[in-house]
């Protein structure tokens, strides 16, 4: 199993770590996801390997900033 931490800059309360989980919940291949609202991290779980770019993109899009942690 792959996993990869980023740190998710934007996050300011529940539901924005709520909607964070929701989607990268979303993306092909990702198993599971861990939201750390304190720390600002996301961690995801994939079968396969984890398209970064699509991730960041996805965080971008939706008004977070997004790096490889």
């Amino acid at each position: 199993m792959n996993t990869a931490t980023y740190k998710v800059t934007g996050m300011t309360c529940n539901g924005c770590a709520n909607k964070v989980k929701n989607l990268l919940s979303e993306l092909d291949g990702v198993d599971a996801v861990e939201v750390d609202l304190a720390a600002g991290r996301a961690t995801l779980r994939a079968s396969r390997g984890i398209d970064e770019a699509r991730v960041v993109e996805t965080l971008e899009e939706a008004g977070y900033e997004a790096a490889r942690a």
